[in-house]
């Protein structure tokens, strides 16, 4: 085997996986795109001693110190297939915008490469993305206090996610964008916590330097709204990991334990790619569990 694990993504749980993996003498392959779903955040909040921080400096300062350990390498590559070999897995990856392939073996794997999303009305909202509006209600909630704010989105959890939101303000507009996302039990809930629906398609939102001003409607009302939150679709990125078979549930994410081990023994999931909360202190707790629990599997097998 090259390697005791290789990890693959260099977010949150996959450097707190590597850090904590360094720190028990094993060898560790990190391995990451480079893609993170947050490029567009400025600040992420949440997360003791670092509340505020970039959530590309962090990735930085994650990546500075897991390198400091001599058992660690980090490469950015496209992970493309991993493989069940004798006594475990290879990960055949390439580099981005080359031809250069590699393999790396190693008896355990950690999957920790996140979500991907696609935006409601997404040529309004990209713009506004990270800065006026947000997708982490528990993470950005708390600055958004007071304001009038909207939440965007077309899934069946919309009010349910109002109801976390209006915490923060007593001026809260839910936009469907046309959708069916809100029935009829719902449109109730709403309207007894002084909740707007608005089920017009959104056609522009407005706003300068300063932020978002109002969302522009088909009809051609316009509703001020100063910031907010959008529901985006997340999508599970697993294409790698389809000929293991791995159990995943009705969203696509991966199936673990509460010790973050799999489906398929020697493999691992920590992070977003998992139900739970989608929060960087989360996947961080995630990912040291998994270490723990990879090294003493490890230790197991080594007898």
């Amino acid at each position: 085997m090259d390697v005791d694990v290789v990890v693959i993504g260099a977010g949150p749980a996959g450097l707190a996986a590597s850090l904590n993996l360094a720190r028990q003498q094993r060898t560790v392959a990190l391995v990451d795109s480079n893609r993170p779903r947050h490029a567009a955040t400025l600040q992420s909040h949440g997360f003791i001693t670092r509340d505020g921080i970039s959530p590309l400096e962090m990735r930085s300062l994650g990546r500075e110190e897991v390198l400091r350990y001599p058992t660690v390498t980090h490469e950015r590559t496209l992970v493309r297939q991993i493989v069940a070999v004798d006594d475990g897995f290879a990960v055949q990856a390439e580099q981005p915008g080359s031809r250069a392939e590699s393999e790396t073996r190693a008896p355990a794997v950690l999957i920790a490469t996140g979500l991907s999303e696609t935006l409601p009305a997404s040529k309004h909202v990209r713009p506004w993305y990270g800065t006026s509006l947000h997708s982490c209600m528990d993470c950005d909630g708390y600055d958004k206090r007071g304001q009038a704010l909207a939440l965007i989105g077309e899934t069946p959890d919309l009010v349910e996610r109002a109801m976390v939101i209006r915490r923060h303000t007593h001026d809260l507009a839910v936009f469907t964008n046309g959708s069916d996302a809100v029935d009829d039990a719902g449109a109730t809930r709403l309207a007894e916590h002084g909740v707007t629906l608005v089920r017009t398609p959104i056609a522009a939102i407005e706003g300068d330097r300063s932020g978002m001003q109002a969302i522009v409607l088909d009809d051609g009302e316009r509703s001020i709204r100063t910031g907010g939150f959008v529901r985006p679709w997340w999508h599970p990125q697993l294409e790698f990991a389809e000929s293991l078979g791995l159990e995943r549930d009705d969203d696509g994410l991966v199936v673990v334990d509460r010790s973050q081990r799999a489906s398929v023994e020697g493999i691992y999931a920590a992070g977003d790619i998992t139900p739970g909360y989608r929060q960087l202190a989360v996947a961080a707790g995630a990912g040291t569990i998994a270490a723990s629990v990879i090294n003493r599997d490890l230790i197991a097998r080594e007898r």
